[in-house]
C-alpha cells in the first residue's frame, strides 16, 4: 500500500518501502530512553502449543527497545500456567504472565463483581483489560502496543511500525491502529470487516447522513485490525467491551476522548494471515456469526449516545440497506480477486452476507429490548477511585504467582 493518498478524517501513515526494520528499531531504541515502550499480548494457553506464538516469541528476543511485555493467559491450568512462565523465559525483557484463572487473581475479579467493576464474561475484552490494569499497576512504560498471539505472518518489523507513532516524542498521536492486506495464499480474508463492517458503515452513513462517528469509522483502512498502541495515559479512562465488540469499541472510545489529530493509523504488514474462525450459521454464540451480533450492537449502542433514535422499522431499513450494498461489495471483491489471480467463491460470500443480514436484526433486536444493558467494562479510573489499594494488590498477586511457579 505504498502510497500518499489520505482517505478520510484519520492520518495514513504508509509503508513507502524506504525504511528498513534495523533503522526503525534504532530509532525506537533511542525513544526508549525518554518514553519507556511496553507490549500486551493476549493469549490462551493452546495458543502456546501452535507454531505461530512460537515464531512470535523468537522475533520478540529480538527486540531490544522494549522495556516490559505483559502476557494475559486465559484458559491455563495451574501445570499449565506453569509451563507458560517456562515457555516464556527466553524473552529477555522484562515480562510477565498474569494468570487469569489462578485463586489470587480470580479473588480479585471476584471483589470487583460483587462491586459490579469487573468484567461480565470471559474472553479478549476482559483479559485486555487486567492487562492493562497492571501496565497502568507497574507504571513502568509510558507507550504500550497491543497484538494477537496466532499472527502466522509474524515479523518484527509489524512491532515496529505498530508502535512507532506512539514511541515518537516529536509526534502527537495518542492512539495508533494497525492495518494490512487480508490476501493469503490464494485467497481474501477478512470476510467480518469486508462484508459486514464497510457496508453497514457505508449503510448507515447513506440512512443517517452526515454523522461525524460515521465519517470518522470509515475512516479506517482495517477497523477490526486486533493491532493497536496507545500512550499509557489513555489506559486510564477508556471502557472497552468485553466481547467481540473490542475493536469497534476501542475506536469509540478515542473519538469520544481525543480529537482525530491524535489518532492515526499505520500500515504495519504486506501480508497478514492467523488463525480463522468458522462462519457457525447454526450458532449465533459462536464463530463469525458471534462477532458479527456484537460488532453490530457496538456500532448501534455509539450511534445512539450521539443522538440517533432507533425503532424496528429503522433497523428493516438498515438490514435492506445493507443487503444490496454488501451484495455490490461481493461482486468488487470479485472482480478484485479475479484481476490477481485469486480464488473467490462467490457462493460462500453470499451466504455469509445473508448471515450477516439476519444478524444485524437480532443485534437490533436485542438493542432495543436490552434499554438497561451496561455493555462496557467500567474504566480503571471508576475502579481505582472506588478501590484505592487495588493496583497493588494486583501487582502482589501477579508477583506471587511467578514466584510460587518459576
Amino acid at each position: 500500500m505504498s502510497d500518499f493518498y489520505q482517505n478520510g478524517i484519520i492520518t495514513n501513515l504508509h509503508n513507502l518501502r524506504v525504511q528498513d526494520t534495523a533503522s526503525l528499531e534504532k530509532e525506537l531504541l533511542a525513544f526508549s530512553k525518554v518514553r519507556p515502550m511496553g507490549l500486551v499480548l493476549p493469549s490462551l494457553y493452546s495458543e502456546l502449543l501452535s507454531p505461530a506464538l512460537t515464531n512470535i516469541v523468537d522475533e520478540l528476543s529480538h527486540v531490544k527497545y522494549l522495556q516490559q511485555i505483559v502476557i494475559g493467559l486465559d484458559r491455563a491450568t495451574k501445570y499449565e500456567y506453569k509451563d507458560a512462565l517456562n515457555y516464556f523465559k527466553r524473552l529477555p525483557q522484562d515480562h510477565i504472565v498474569l494468570w487469569n484463572d489462578g485463586p489470587r487473581l480470580k479473588a480479585i475479579d471476584k471483589k470487583l463483581k460483587k462491586a459490579k467493576l469487573a468484567p461480565q464474561e470471559m474472553g479478549k475484552g476482559r483479559n485486555v483489560w487486567y492487562c492493562f490494569g497492571y501496565i497502568l499497576a507497574a507504571n513502568t512504560v509510558e507507550s504500550v502496543a497491543l497484538h494477537d498471539c496466532d499472527i502466522i505472518t509474524y515479523n518484527r518489523d509489524l512491532l515496529a511500525r505498530l508502535i512507532y507513532p506512539v514511541a515518537n516524542p516529536n509526534f502527537q498521536y495518542q492512539f495508533c491502529k494497525g492495518y494490512y492486506s487480508r490476501v493469503s495464499k490464494d485467497k481474501i480474508n477478512g470476510r467480518v470487516c469486508r462484508l459486514l463492517v464497510t457496508p453497514l458503515i457505508r449503510s448507515l452513513m447513506k440512512i443517517f447522513p452526515a454523522n461525524d462517528y460515521l465519517e470518522y469509522l470509515n475512516s479506517y483502512r482495517y477497523a477490526l485490525s486486533g493491532e493497536f498502541s496507545l500512550r499509557t495515559e489513555v489506559l486510564n479512562d477508556i471502557r472497552i467491551p468485553s466481547d467481540w465488540g473490542l475493536e469497534i469499541g476501542v475506536l469509540s472510545e478515542m473519538n469520544r476522548n481525543y480529537a482525530t489529530n491524535r489518532i492515526c493509523q499505520v500500515d504495519i504488514a504486506d501480508k497478514y494471515d492467523h488463525k480463522h474462525q468458522d462462519l457457525s450459521e447454526k450458532d449465533s454464540s459462536q464463530g463469525l456469526s458471534k462477532m458479527s451480533i456484537d460488532i453490530s450492537k457496538s456500532i448501534f449502542r455509539k450511534l445512539a449516545t450521539t443522538g440517533l433514535v432507533f425503532n424496528h422499522e429503522s433497523f428493516r431499513s438498515i438490514k435492506a440497506t445493507y443487503f444490496r450494498i454488501a451484495l455490490d461489495f461481493v461482486e468488487t471483491y470479485n472482480n478484485d480477486a479475479k484481476m490477481n489471480g485469486l480464488n473467490f467463491d462467490v457462493h460462500e460470500e453470499e451466504k455469509a452476507v445473508e448471515l450477516f443480514a439476519e444478524n444485524i436484526m437480532n443485534a437490533g433486536l436485542h438493542f432495543l429490548e436490552h434499554p438497561m444493558e451496561t455493555p462496557f467494562i467500567p474504566s480503571w479510573t471508576r475502579v481505582n477511585s472506588a478501590y484505592p489499594e487495588i493496583r497493588e494488590e494486583l501487582l502482589d498477586a501477579v508477583k506471587k504467582d511467578m514466584e510460587d511457579f518459576s
